[in-house]
């Protein structure tokens, strides 16, 4: 389990495709971490990487893990090129604060920038998402998880399946976010409390 409050901005320093006549892996993937980071990471921990929660596969100067065909497809880690960056935060621990908001790193569907607006106040997303199923777990004023980051919707149009996020100049800095650009893809997940509140209410 995750809080959506990145630890560190990390380099992707090798994708390569997996040899499957003994694993079910499609790529495997090595990001170096900072040394604070790397304090007691062992084979096996969770890391969620863009918002996705990834098993460490190996411990070296690189954290490598990999990746299976479902992640590939329903994520954007399948796109990723060595020298990009991506948003790391590991596991939260019995006792850690809570800044954030419950994210399981289970992404549920990839949500596309369509619309950027910088003003001297913040700035702004408007997300396209293609999966309807998302509509019930994105509430104006909730929350949501952005490639990993925990951000609160602001407005949402059901009809037009867009959502919008605003990102204060510490989240662009401390994040990839403020290297994304129009027309790219982010890994979304919607709040486990409003998922689960709306599988339980009756549909109209």
């Amino acid at each position: 389990m995750f809080t959506g409050i990145i630890q560190e901005v990390a380099e992707v320093k090798s994708i390569s495709k997996v040899d499957k006549t003994d694993r079910h892996a499609a790529i495997a993937m090595g990001i170096s971490l900072q040394k604070k980071n790397m304090q007691n990471m062992k084979t096996g921990d969770s890391l969620s990487i863009n918002g996705v929660c990834l098993t460490v596969l190996r411990v070296s100067k690189t954290i490598t893990f990999e990746l299976i065909n479902e992640t590939v497809s329903r994520t954007c880690l399948g796109l990723l090129k060595v020298g990009d960056k991506v948003n790391v935060e590991r596991s939260l621990r019995l006792g850690d604060r809570l800044e954030g908001h419950y994210l399981l790193g289970h992404v549920e569907g990839i949500g596309l920038i369509k619309k950027i607006i910088n003003s001297s106040t913040g700035t702004k997303f408007w997300i396209k998402f293609r999966n309807k199923d998302l509509l019930s777990g994105i509430i104006p004023k909730g929350s949501i998880g952005v490639d990993g980051v925990s951000l609160t919707v602001i407005d949402t149009d059901e009809k037009s399946m867009v959502f919008s996020i605003g990102l204060i100049p510490h989240t662009l800095r401390a994040t990839t976010l403020g290297l994304k650009s129009e027309g790219e893809g982010v890994n979304i997940e919607t709040d486990i409390v409003a998922r689960y509140l709306a599988r339980r209410l009756p549909r109209k």
